[in-house]
């Protein structure tokens, strides 16, 4: 057993049972797999219905051998002590526990039991291996957030060390971080990039700058694995051209698990051996393949906390080419709250806004990042990180193309700052409504 499955075992996450049951799944026919799921639905069901009062509680009204008239669980449902939400003979003192990102605006602390967390990490191991990443032997380069209390800081600088990783700050994306960057990938061996997308990009763009592609002083770089942001095909070539490996689009949720990896054939496949991934429209009905949803999750084994039928927030898409045995990820359109709402009544997604602007600005060199804010129903704010302002032409191209692509009469604001302020966790939030859906 290697240092990172040897960190995972000490610390009560059994990684060799998990790795051995994932495999025992992964081998069933696919007749045999349709009734795994049905069986795991069911005993996932009944187990927190017996042990569970949260859960009893929860689903005292409903028929729980139906499993379409399962009621759906929010977020909100979520916000209340968490010891009130975990199993008989589970307490915080023998389970994993963790916070949501508060990404979709209502964060919670979750658990996990320890046998659940550690086929977590089986079915992340096993994905990454798909690009012939290990994390006992591939060192990665490591783009996300630290906490900066003391405590939290050095936790996680220990946890990258068994990890084999070194962390790049997402909190400074200025010139001079990035040149430090450069050095640091000229004199260590890094098999792959793994991070948030947005610090990613500007990395990126910092070497497109320079006229440098990382491979040419970085040999060994092999993948790029991007994760929690939205990826647009303009920034993955970009990725790709300056980074010259190919990119890997990673969705997940760490109250759940990895939810869907990119494989060899660059298809978004959905991690069915642990969830199961449904698509429902606003009244909670079941969609078929290929129809625009609210994407609802359940942890098929996680036995200290229920996430049965659980909305994650996003809206997605299941391809018509899905079965139950190998789900694909057509595309994840933004967030529920995510959706503007327009003086006609209109709703459009967030990422709409987000899209039409990029290439109008990005285009022109001069502009770093950029989010946008729903003030009002009709008005909006563009915020952005440039060296100088935006022209009279760009904002009228801009205006133009909200106009032409939502609708007329909305008022878009501008205000341009040296840098855009990121969470606590160092993500960019893209697109917030700052309005309730409900007028």
């Amino acid at each position: 057993m290697n240092l990172f499955d040897l960190s995972l075992h000490f610390n009560g996450f059994p990684i060799r049972k998990a790795r051995h049951a994932l495999n025992k799944i992964q081998n069933k026919s696919k007749s045999d797999y349709e009734t795994y799921l049905r069986h795991q639905k069911k005993e996932i069901v009944l187990y927190h219905r017996k042990n569970n009062s949260f859960y009893k509680s929860f689903t005292k009204n409903n028929n729980i051998s139906d499993w379409n008239t399962l009621p759906v669980m929010r977020k909100r449902d979520l916000q209340i002590p968490l010891a009130a939400r975990l199993s008989k003979n589970y307490s915080i003192k023998n389970v994993y526990i963790n916070k949501t990102s508060g990404s979709s605006g209502d964060p919670f602390v979750f658990a996990k039991d320890k046998f659940c967390h550690a086929l977590t990490w089986a079915v992340i191991l096993d994905r990454f291996a798909w690009h012939n990443l290990d994390f006992n032997t591939s060192k990665q380069a490591r783009f996300y957030g630290i906490p900066l209390d003391k405590k939290g800081y050095y936790k996680e600088r220990f946890k990258d060390l068994l990890s084999n990783r070194y962390r790049f700050s997402v909190f400074d994306l200025g010139d001079t971080a990035f040149e430090n960057s450069l050095k640091k990938f000229e004199k260590t061996s890094f098999d792959y990039i793994n991070g948030y997308t947005s610090p990613i990009i500007q990395f990126a763009k910092f070497l497109k700058k320079k006229g440098v592609v990382l491979k040419t002083i970085c040999p060994t770089l092999n993948t790029c694995v991007v994760t929690s942001e939205m990826l647009f095909d303009n920034d993955r070539k970009l990725l790709e051209k300056q980074f010259g490996v190919p990119v890997v689009n990673e969705y997940g949720a760490s109250e759940l698990d990895l939810i869907a990896f990119e494989n060899p054939n660059n298809t978004w496949q959905v991690n069915s051996e642990t969830l199961y991934v449904e698509i429902l429209d606003e009244k909670d009905n079941k969609l078929p393949y290929g129809k625009e949803g609210r994407v609802v999750i359940t942890s098929l084994y996680n036995k200290a906390h229920p996430f049965i039928r659980y909305d994650i927030g996003d809206i997605g898409i299941l391809s018509e080419n899905s079965t139950a045995q190998k789900p694909v990820l057509e595309k994840i359109i933004g967030r529920t709250n995510d959706m503007a709402i327009l003086p006609s009544g209109k709703k459009a997604a967030g990422l709409t806004f987000y899209y039409i602007t990029k290439s109008i600005i990005e285009d022109h060199g001069n502009v770093k990042e950029f989010v946008i804010e729903q003030l009002k129903l009709d008005s909006f704010k563009i915020i952005y990180a440039s060296n100088s302002n935006l022209s009279e032409s760009q904002i009228k191209t801009i205006e133009h193309a909200m106009e032409k692509y939502l609708e007329k009469g909305l008022n878009i604001y501008f205000e341009r700052q040296d840098n855009l302020e990121r969470s606590a966790n160092g993500k960019l939030k893209q697109f917030s409504r700052l309005i309730p859906e409900v007028f």
